[in-house]
């Protein structure tokens, strides 16, 4: 017998060939798993674990002028899968996402669902992929080992482990399962009101070093004994990996083709879009890559899966196979993302947004030995709070937080105030004048959506603190 999730996407597919046979249809099963744990003024505080499984029905319904598409997504408990109860939720989604078609209309995104290349996965069957709050053993001994009396500790750790079964009425069957897990966590000084953090990204939180990543952050709490005051303005500064990957990643969201080539991002230009356009003299590649080939718990999917139609994605596009693709190449913008609609509509090549990211070519030079080649400038710890200002330049702002550090002859002289930032990440890659080693990070502000990072520091000659932000 088929697991919930198969035997769901069957009965759906069956369903739909039944109730509409004219129409194109698509069967997603998602089963998250996930465990977390929370601890606060030095105290584990709470645990959980819960298991949530939905199914989307996508209808591709041929109309007058066209195909529409219709989207409906129900709460899917495992005894859904069979009998007369869960045939009817069945129908009724498949019914609603029928009218959301109609009332649509020709979708601008349509083409034909993509055919099978191969055989059903192997996997097709099994059962979903599981966590429990077990996976925070030796996080838990480890913390506990590591409290002390004279400072705080606070901090969250979560795994999750998604299943996806997507079947097709044109037979595509694919299953995956994708472990993905953060901790993260700041130390704070009573004496001083100084405060610290850090975070890890793994598809594997009891593989995560609590202990040394305690003690990388103990090892900074005295750098806020020596508090400055530094006026806003223009700094050379140290952006960290973290700090680098939550504005990488949000240029990443805005490298929509159809919104370039309409003149509606940063990405437009006279006559057509910024592809071929050098940002910078460091030959700098940021890519996503499903393989991970240099990181390997990076891994993702390469099949796509949406319930979802943008200006990136498309659910007519559902089953395709995905790949590398090098979002800037050697310093240069090199592909734009489009469903294969747009994709077909302005001659470029079919891209959709990947589950990961990775900044490559630098040097070989660790954070600390930028900092330690450092006259004068800035180490940032983390930022957070990002928004968008202006989408024709990706001017974003946001806050410094836990931690900006005077540096002065190679070494951290202290701690000064928080700033507002207003910067463009397209910009940066222009600006840049030092990029570090490539590492493993965990973006603080995107982490929730976004976990899979790899990114060097980066060296700015002038980034632009707007306003001093109270508070640390």
């Amino acid at each position: 017998m088929s697991a919930p999730g198969a035997g769901l996407v069957e009965r759906a597919l069956e369903i739909a060939a039944r109730q509409v046979p004219d129409a194109g249809a698509v069967a997603l099963v998602r089963e998250v798993s996930e465990a977390v744990v929370r601890w606060a003024n030095s105290t584990l505080t709470t645990n959980g674990h819960t298991v949530e499984r939905r199914l989307s029905v996508i209808l591709l319904v041929p109309l007058h002028g066209g195909t529409g598409a219709g989207v409906a997504t129900v709460p899917a408990p495992t005894a859904l899968a069979a009998g007369p109860e869960g045939d009817a939720v069945i129908g009724e989604a498949i019914s609603g996402a029928v009218q959301a078609a109609r009332r649509g209309g020709p979708a601008r995104d349509a083409a034909p669902l993509p055919t099978p290349t191969g055989d059903a996965d192997q996997d097709w069957a099994d059962d979903a992929g599981e966590t429990s709050p077990a996976v925070f053993a030796r996080l838990a001994e480890d913390l506990g080992a590591s409290f002390r009396p004279d400072e705080t500790s606070f901090g969250f750790g979560e795994e999750r482990v998604t299943t996806t079964w997507l079947g097709t009425s044109t037979g595509l069957r694919h299953r995956w399962v994708e472990p993905a897990g953060s901790v993260e966590l700041n130390l704070k000084d009573p004496a001083t009101g100084g405060s610290v953090w850090g975070g890890e990204g793994a598809t594997d939180v009891g593989t995560v070093d609590v202990a040394a990543l305690v003690g990388r952050l103990r090892d900074r709490l005295p750098w806020g004994a020596r508090r400055i005051d530094l006026p806003a303005g223009r700094h050379e500064t140290i952006l960290p990996p973290s700090a680098v990957a939550d504005l990488m990643i949000y240029m990443a969201w805005s490298m929509g083709g159809r919104p370039a080539q309409e003149g509606r991002s940063a990405f437009s230009r006279v006559g057509g879009t910024r592809v071929g356009e050098k940002l910078g003299s460091i030959p700098l590649t940021l890519a996503g890559d499903p393989a991970a080939p240099c990181f390997g718990d990076l891994a993702y999917t390469p099949v796509l899966a949406t319930t979802y139609s943008g200006d990136e994605l498309s659910v007519f596009d559902n089953g395709a196979a995905t790949g590398r693709v090098e979002w800037v190449r050697d310093g240069e913008v090199a592909t734009l993302a489009y469903p294969r609609a747009a994709a077909a509509e302005y001659d470029a090549p079919f891209a959709a947004p990947t589950d990961n990211l990775v900044l490559t070519g630098g040097e070989e030079a660790t954070l600390e030995e930028m900092v330690a080649s450092t006259d004068r400038g800035l180490l940032l710890t983390c930022l957070w709070y990002i928004r968008e200002v202006d989408p024709a330049t990706l001017l974003l702002t946001g806050l410094t937080r836990d931690g900006v550090y005077l540096v002065e002859r190679g070494e951290i002289v202290g701690e000064v105030n928080n700033f507002r930032f207003n910067e463009s990440p397209l910009d940066l890659l222009r600006r840049v004048t030092e990029a570090g080693t490539t590492e493993r990070t965990l973006p603080r502000e995107w982490k929730d959506w976004f976990t899979r990072a790899a990114m060097p520091p980066l060296r700015i000659p002038d980034f632009h603190m707007t306003s001093v932000s109270p508070g640390r």
